[in-house]
């Protein structure tokens, strides 16, 4: 039987369907039959919140501790596919990235292939860093190749270093329309491709120093973000067809599933965090912030501890996916490591000021908040710090602050529940042992000593 690559196969059967019938019967007047490619990037764009919106990349980073059913954040060994992504945003990027006929009718088609280039490199980007060796050069080919071979994640990274300084430098004046991320403003999008270089770069730390520092000097000479308004996220709305993962979960499904965890408010409230009344809600039971201890299998319930916070499973809540203030942290560290000139404190106090005017909308606090001693900038201590900060910036985007912590080991307050580890990366779907035998087969004796291991290192986890 021919093994068959199940998310190409799910591509050339939507592409296929209506081959078999009379066009005119499946011809519909009223609505356009190619779609263009900025709608083709605009749907792409309507999957970048299921990057972040996840229970699992919660436990991972250990944000959220599960009060009802425990079992599923207690690390079990599983696998999780990673198909939808190449059958959905990255099939309709690639679409755009091989016409032949794209239209500038939405704007300048360099410049829609400059965004293209760039959201497919942040994709694949989170991918790799949670599977490891992923299909990229010969995936999404179609017909042509349906079974393709697993790239080495340094090769992925090499690759999209040059795909995002490409796509900065082919740019050209002219906005774009029917963009929902940045309304079509290239200078936003010119500077997230060098932010994503950054911040890829500095994930290379312990694995290549050298190449590291050269990368993120680069990056950071052509132009990164340089305020809250140039952040990355996903503005969902306030009505059922675009609203927020969490509020369906929470209030469509009356889901109280999710507590903040025991160690997120021991590092917030006896500092009298700002954020912490955006990221939970007050226990019903006292009206005190109570954090569950993650991997709780006794006394668990929804009365006694701090639940999801309102602002964060609003209907319409933000997304945040890659901000100014993640981007100073970045810079803290690279200072501290010697990479860039500059000062390592006013990156770190500056990160923190504008991680609490883009949860809070304000910075009031801000002052009081970096006083205290142990918030304080502190030489002898300065890496643990900023990995805490950022930590705790980076809440509920749970899958990236996972990769901090296995790139750096901090911040050192994460509990193992019954003994349970915290994986290093995520299993490869079950199926693709069937669908994609040889080449399955091939990454994990490479990476892995032949085992599809949740505890396996990554290339650059070092």
């Amino acid at each position: 039987m021919k093994k068959i690559n199940i998310y190409i196969l799910l591509i050339t059967l939507v592409l296929s369907s209506c081959s078999n019938f009379d066009d005119d019967i499946n011809s519909n007047p009223n609505a356009p039959n190619q779609a263009s490619g900025m709608q083709l990037i605009a749907q792409a764009q309507l999957s970048l919140p299921g990057l972040s919106s996840s229970p699992q990349g919660e436990f991972m980073a250990q944000y959220l501790a599960e009060s009802q059913y425990v079992g599923v954040s207690l690390y079990p060994m599983q696998n999780t596919s990673f198909y939808g992504w190449y059958q959905g945003p990255l099939a309709d990027l690639e679409a755009v990235l091989t016409s032949e006929d794209l239209s500038a009718a939405d704007g300048p088609v360099v410049n829609q292939l400059a965004v293209a280039k760039i959201l497919k490199a942040y994709y694949f980007w989170n991918i790799t860093d949670r599977w490891g060796d992923v299909p990229y050069t010969e995936a999404l080919k179609g017909q042509e190749n349906f079974t393709p071979k697993y790239d080495t994640q340094e090769s992925i990274y090499n690759d999209l270093f040059n795909e995002l300084k490409e796509a900065a430098n082919m740019m050209v004046s002219g906005d774009l329309s029917n963009d929902i991320i940045y309304g079509g403003d290239m200078q936003k999008w010119r500077k997230l491709s060098n932010s994503i270089r950054l911040l890829m770069a500095l994930r290379l730390s312990e694995v290549d120093p050298a190449k590291a520092q050269a990368e993120f000097v680069d990056a950071m000479g052509d132009g990164v973000l340089s305020s809250n308004e140039d952040n990355l996220f996903f503005q969902h709305l306030a009505e059922a067809n675009n609203q927020n993962y969490w509020y369906s979960q929470i209030v469509d499904r009356n889901r109280e599933w999710w507590a903040i965890t025991e160690g997120m408010v021991s590092q917030m409230k006896p500092y009298d965090d700002p954020r912490l009344p955006i990221y939970a809600n007050p226990a019903r039971s006292n009206g005190e912030y109570v954090g569950m201890l993650y991997g709780e299998e006794e006394n668990i319930g929804t009365e006694e501890y701090s639940l999801l916070g309102d602002d964060i499973y609003a209907q319409d809540a933000p997304v945040y996916l890659l901000t100014y203030a993640q981007v100073l942290f970045a810079m803290a560290e690279a200072s501290e490591r010697g990479w860039i000139a500059g000062d390592s404190e006013g990156y770190y106090k500056t990160a923190i000021e504008n991680s609490i005017l883009q949860w809070t909308g304000t910075t009031d606090g801000v002052s009081d908040y970096l006083a205290q001693p142990d918030i304080m900038f502190n030489g002898n201590s300065a890496m643990e710090q900023i990995a805490l900060q950022r930590w705790i910036h980076l809440y509920m985007f749970g899958y990236e602050a996972w990769a901090e912590w296995r790139r750096t080991g901090l911040p050192d307050i994460f509990v193992s529940p019954n003994g349970v580890d915290i994986p290093t990366r995520l299993g490869y779907p079950d199926n693709e042992a069937f669908n994609n035998e040889e080449s399955y087969n091939e990454a994990i004796q490479r990476q892995f000593g032949g085992q599809n291991d949740i505890y396996g290192k990554i290339w650059w986890d070092k």
